[in-house]
């Protein structure tokens, strides 16, 4: 037969478990930016580099400014998942919640946006 436990007791170990769960959950969620950011890059290096190689055409330039904005979102991208991941860990520590600020997300967004419609339009008007 199964020990019981007493309430207070299955209610720490519940608790412990439930803050296991999240800190897995953030740490993979972290290592999600970081491998969004890493992709980025590898967009920002074939974007900027490896098409205008391929492009005979005269202008390289748009192509260069499209690859620097992919490199800079990547960095951003995995700097936030860094500090998301440790804001979480933190808060957790101290028995609370923390929810990023909206501005930040929206930013990451629109800048990613950005980064597809100027993409796209090279590709569309190359």
């Amino acid at each position: 037969m199964w020990p019981v436990q007493s309430e207070p007791e299955q209610s720490r170990v519940e608790t412990v478990d439930a803050t296991r769960r999240t800190r897995l959950a953030a740490e993979r969620t972290e290592l999600a930016w970081w491998r969004t950011g890493l992709t980025a890059l590898a967009v920002a290096l074939g974007v900027g580099r490896v098409v205008p190689e391929l492009n005979h055409g005269l202008a390289r330039w748009p192509y260069v400014v499209a690859g620097v904005g992919f490199a800079i979102w990547g960095v951003i991208a995995i700097a936030f998942g860094s500090a998301r991941g440790s804001a979480v860990d933190a808060a957790l520590s101290r028995g609370r919640f923390h929810e990023p600020p909206a501005w930040s997300l929206k930013a990451l967004t629109w800048g990613g946006i950005a980064l597809g419609v100027m993409t796209g339009l090279l590709i569309l008007f190359d």
